[in-house]
This record gives C-alpha cells, sequence and structure tokens, in this order.
C-alpha cells in the first residue's frame, strides 16, 4: 500500500468521490472482504459492497489481496491500493487550473492554480518513475511563521525572494550537458485557524 496516490483518470476520480466507495476505501486500509465491510458499514449489504468494490478494483483503486474458500464459496480480501488519494487537475483537464490564464501572480487564485499544477506535474512524475523502477528526487518544506505586522511579512517576502533569485542565478546552468529542469515552487498563505465554535473533524 502506498502513502499517497494521485488519481488522474476520470472514471477513477468519479468512482472514489461516491460517498459509499470512498467509505470503503478508508475502511480498506487493513484488508477486509465484502462481508465484512457490509457488517462494518450500516445499510450496506454484501452484493452492494461486492458491486462496489469491483468498481474499485476496475480502477485500480483496491487489490486483491487473498482468496479464502469458505464451503462452496470463495471469499476475495481486498486492501485500498494507498492510505490516501489525491485527485489530479487533469481528471478535468477542460477545466484544469492554468497559472498562465491567471494574471495577477500575487493573488490567491494564482497560487491555487500553481497548486493544481504541481499536484499534476508530481503525480505524474510519481507514475512514471514507479514504471521505470527510479526513486523520483523531489523537495520539500513546510513551516510556519507568525508575523507581527504586515510590513513584517512584506519584507520577509522580499528577502526571501532576494535569496531565492540569489540561489537560482547560482545553481542555473542552461548549457550543462546531461542536465535536467527542475520546477521550483515557494508559497505562502495564512494558517487555517480553528475557533472553538467550529465543528471538530
Amino acid at each position: 500500500m502506498h502513502g499517497v496516490t494521485v488519481i488522474e483518470d476520470p472514471a477513477a476520480a468519479e468512482a472514489s468521490l461516491d460517498p459509499i466507495r470512498a467509505r470503503l476505501l478508508a475502511e480498506l486500509a487493513e484488508p477486509a472482504s465484502a462481508s465484512a465491510l457490509a457488517a462494518r458499514v450500516p445499510g450496506l449489504t454484501r452484493q452492494k459492497a461486492n458491486y462496489h468494490l469491483r468498481a474499485l478494483e476496475h480502477h485500480g483503486l483496491v487489490e486483491l489481496v487473498e482468496e479464502r474458500r469458505k464451503g462452496n464459496c470463495t471469499e476475495r480480501v481486498l486492501q485500498a491500493t494507498a492510505a490516501s488519494y489525491v485527485i489530479s487537475p487533469s481528471a478535468l483537464s477542460a477545466v484544469a487550473p492554468d497559472p498562465a490564464r491567471e494574471p495577477d501572480q500575487r493573488s490567491a487564485r494564482w497560487l491555487l492554480a500553481l497548486a493544481g499544477r504541481l499536484v499534476d506535474d508530481v503525480g505524474r512524475l510519481i507514475t512514471r518513475s514507479a514504471a521505470a523502477g527510479r526513486p523520483l528526487a523531489t523537495l520539500g518544506i513546510d513551516s510556519e511563521i507568525r508575523f507581527g505586522s504586515a510590513a513584517e511579512r512584506a519584507a520577509f517576502a522580499a528577502e526571501l525572494a532576494e535569496a531565492v533569485n540569489g540561489l537560482v542565478a547560482k545553481y542555473h546552468d542552461e548549457t550543462a550537458p546531461g542536465g535536467r529542469p527542475h520546477r521550483f515552487v515557494v508559497a505562502l498563505h495564512p494558517t487555517i485557524t480553528i475557533n472553538k465554535e467550529d465543528p471538530q473533524p
């Protein structure tokens, strides 16, 4: 089982968004049969569980772990192929976000389009590296900073841009033989706060 898988196929995305199938994917973090799932999920019969499991298996969202003989029947035990799933914007290719369509590069919508492209790009790279049996070199930094004022936030952004531009200029080599371009993305947005009155997940 993978930690996270990116869903690129529109039909697979549709299958995963069905409420019952999404619940089954969560339940299948551990291997289970249709009978076991029917006992766990209210209102779900074994026949309905089998129907949904076949659809999920068809799209590669669950996989067969083992088959067990029970009298004259064979019980199929399945497990989700990943602990978590992310739907790539490419699943909605006609309306996928494109940073080039957002002229204001300081807007939240441009940042969202950038994040969508990041999910799409990394999802494709994961698929290709898995098919080639080669590791994928990436870098991710996740941090949180509390600014005392809007002026401090602006000063931080200016210093960060200067530092990043300096590093890019230092290491970028357009003529390096065998060199490979890498996309570098930096994002900053307010942290989502949870009020005591808000419903907890």
